[in-house]
């Protein structure tokens, strides 16, 4: 492997990156603003970007035709196989925040999460078609919309998936730059709604009388910590234990009224081994005999981020990946768990190939206050390239 990548060339890449041409990628990618569901018009930036540089440009629908994905390629001419870098252009429901610079720091929505990840893919593959580095194989970068959950659901992605636009490989670039994650859990959103018939009463005129879904709810919350105590026992060392969590809760519009209505919502996590069908008749059958005892209604939502994964630590990818990020660092990466799920996962269980997350060291995901050392991304493209010409071949 390490014969197509010796100093002289681990030189030529490091030179070809332009700090610059890369900066201003991300920042026409950020000055775009892109929630998810309306990532349509970063998409036709991107699309705009990459044919201004002279690449080709797809725009398959892939089941979103509001936004459709944006797929190009680049080809050595020699056989071999493909790696692909794939990111998601769409952002958290949070108030814009246009993009600055400031002491090398880009700030910006979505720079961290992960437009900032994009502009580094992109200049990666700038800088392979200028120095010729590759020796064989290609690259295809993808970019989409329907990322972030609760407003989309990976739908996206899976389209590409099954539309053929997948690697033998693929990178990720998500915040996550401390190790190589091999394995992640999965994860579901939870959505409670327990309701009764009837109007709000004041609890004297009867109130005191009709089901209490307040009570209700509480019983749920507490078959969900008992399932949770069991769940506990399920764990593995580096991606840690299976749980269920209660975040929210809300109920009543006044102290002494009994509401009609209680809603809560949570997590589930999991770990591989552990179907996803299990999982949710677990939590159904905990609703169906919650409501049952207390006579209310209960409509429970299980929504499917991304399952559990786990990856070969002996696949090519990862010795390709560790050998560039050592060449362009130093070091390789302690092997670990990814803390969050991300499209990786889809690519593991459904397209059947190694996926592997690694981004800039960014700050500030799913917040305003989103932002990236330049440099850092500098360092992506950096791994990224010298990834490709290793793997690729």
């Amino acid at each position: 492997m390490l014969t197509y990548l010796n100093q002289e060339t681990i030189d030529k890449i490091r030179r070809a990156i332009q700090p610059e041409r890369l900066l201003d990628t991300a920042v026409k990618l950020i000055e775009v603003p892109s929630p998810t569901r309306s990532a349509g018009a970063v998409a036709d930036r991107l699309e705009q970007i990459l044919r201004g540089d002279g690449f080709d440009v797809e725009r398959p629908e892939a089941g979103w035709p509001d936004a459709p994905a944006v797929v190009t390629r680049l080809d050595s001419g020699i056989e071999g196989r493909t790696l692909q870098f794939d990111g998601h252009l769409d952002t958290v429901h949070l108030p814009f925040v246009p993009p600055r610079v400031e002491d090398g720091i880009l700030y910006g929505s979505g720079v961290s999460d992960l437009k900032g990840g994009i502009a580094a893919a992109v200049e990666a593959m700038r800088v392979l078609r200028e120095t010729s580095a590759m020796p064989a194989g290609a690259v295809l970068l993808t970019a989409h919309d329907q990322h972030e959950i609760p407003w989309g659901d990976g739908s996206h992605v899976n389209g590409l998936i099954d539309a053929g636009y997948i690697g033998d490989g693929v990178l990720l670039p998500e915040y996550l730059y401390d190790r190589l994650p091999v394995i992640g859990r999965g994860l579901a959103v939870l959505e409670v709604e327990l309701t009764r018939p009837g109007v709000p009463v004041h609890e004297v005129l009867g109130g005191i009388d009709q089901p209490n879904v307040i009570v209700a709810g509480a019983e749920v919350i507490s078959r969900f910590s008992e399932l949770d105590a069991g769940l506990s026992k399920l764990s593995h060392p580096l991606a840690g234990r299976e749980s269920i969590f209660v975040g929210q809760v809300a109920a009543g519009e006044i102290f002494n009224q009994a509401p009609i209505k209680c809603e809560l919502s949570g997590t589930r996590r999991w770990l591989p081994g552990t179907r996803v069908e299990e999982v949710e008749q677990q939590y159904r059958d905990i609703l169906s005999e919650v409501a049952h005892r207390f006579g209310v209604r209960i409509k429970g939502r299980f929504k499917l981020a991304r399952d559990a994964y786990e990856i070969d630590q002996s696949d090519p990818l990862v010795g390709a990946f560790q050998a560039a990020h050592k060449a362009a660092t130093g070091h390789e990466l302690p092997v670990g768990a990814k803390p969050f799920v991300d499209d990786g996962n889809a690519f593991v269980r459904l397209g059947g190939v190694t996926a592997i997350t690694h981004g800039p060291d960014a700050r500030g995901a799913h917040t305003l206050n989103e932002e990236v050392p330049v440099d850092e991304l500098v360092r992506v493209a950096l791994v990224y390239a010298l990834t490709a010409v290793l793997f690729c071949p």
